[in-house]
């Protein structure tokens, strides 16, 4: 059976991937500079931050699913569910907050203070994936933060890499328990499992490459490839898999959040905090600085994938790099800054040192 569910957006989508890549070049550069303060205001009232469980029977949330495999390199294979189906099947899925049938309705990749576009993996999270293979981390015993996760493939790449904990954040609850806990609760699997699986069911289901360019095409060594449901036995066992066990799943806004997980004795400080193309906004700038100054360890890494511009929304790196140097916090390093079509970036955030150090 196929799958479709294609609509039109209209010229000015306010989604984060949405992007007019030589905007920042040949736009008129003052107003690129134009405090933050006076950009739009998050939607009122804030989010209010849950820590979110897996069910004790996972069967539900993977029975019959169909997802796909991120390959980068020599980095494990990556699972996730397929968003095409997600999207087809979600008047059957659990979703309190309506983001599923809104989006569609709206026609929109966001709706900023409803729904802030985690059911997609956005284009930067693959650029990150990618430096981390280059780079060869391999997370043994750190502690890790997913910042706005989505599908959480890069804190599901530090779980499956030796992470000794792993927590995922995303705006949307229904994000979290109909997409990240599912993901996570798929690459519990053992690959070998996955591939003996995929070899029963034959050329048709198995690691079917996409051919009609409505999936994100491979770049360098990445490869995604399409997979058939796994095993019921499989998904019934995965409820007592020990890597679930290093494993927080928290929904709500960056202020809310903040506020919960600093309840914790002790309070978590992360090692590294990953965050992908989170700062379209302006609006949330300052909740998400303060999140990372209160969290991030003090020779912790903060790696944010991000484009140079997000057309409509009117954040980007020239802005949140001028907030962060207002601040006087963090220093930001370039790490990768890509040349060709919409220009995108990866950059390294740490504490700077103390005068007096």
């Amino acid at each position: 059976m196929s799958f479709c569910f294609n609509f039109d957006l209209p010229a000015q989508t306010t989604g984060p991937g949405d992007v007019d890549g030589n905007e920042l070049q040949h736009g008129n550069k003052d107003h690129a500079v134009v405090s933050v303060e006076d950009g739009p205001k998050p939607a009122q009232p804030v989010k209010e931050a849950s820590e979110h469980f897996p069910p004790s029977d996972p069967q539900f949330l993977l029975m019959d699913a169909i997802f796909e495999t991120v390959t980068v390199g020599t980095l494990p294979p990556l699972h996730f569910l397929n968003e095409t189906v997600f999207e087809k099947t979600a008047s059957e899925r659990e979703d309190s907050e309506k983001i599923l049938s809104r989006t569609a309705e709206q026609k929109s990749d966001l709706i900023s203070g409803v729904y802030e576009g985690g059911l997609k993996v956005w284009e930067c999270t693959y650029d990150l994936l990618e430096l981390i293979e280059k780079d060869g981390e391999t997370f043994g015993g750190k502690a890790v933060l997913d910042l706005g996760c989505g599908a959480g493939l890069l804190g599901i790449l530090a779980l499956k890499r030796g992470a000794s904990q792993v927590h995922f954040q995303d705006y949307n609850s229904t994000v979290i328990e109909q997409l990240t806990v599912p993901n996570v609760m798929l690459n519990c699997q053992e690959d070998d499992e996955v591939d003996s699986e995929d070899d029963k069911e034959g050329s048709g289901k198995g690691k079917m490459k996409e051919e009609d360019g409505s999936k994100k095409k491979a770049k360098g060594q990445k490869e995604i490839t399409e997979n058939s449901p796994p095993p019921k036995k499989q998904a019934i066992d995965l409820a007592q898999h020990p890597l679930l066990t290093r494993c927080h799943f928290y929904s709500g806004d960056w202020s809310t959040f903040l506020a919960l997980v600093l309840k914790a004795d002790p309070p978590p400080k992360y090692d590294l905090i990953f965050t992908s193309e989170t700062i379209y906004n302006t609006a949330y700038y300052p909740a998400l600085h303060e999140t990372l100054r209160k969290l991030l360890a003090p020779d912790g890494l903060v790696y944010l994938a991000t484009k140079s511009h997000y057309f409509g929304v009117g954040g980007g790196l020239h802005l949140f790099e001028t907030f962060v140097e207002q601040r006087d916090v963090f220093s930001v390093d370039h790490l990768w800054d890509g040349e060709e079509g919409l220009q995108r970036h990866v950059v390294v955030l740490r504490f700077k040192k103390s005068k007096d150090a």
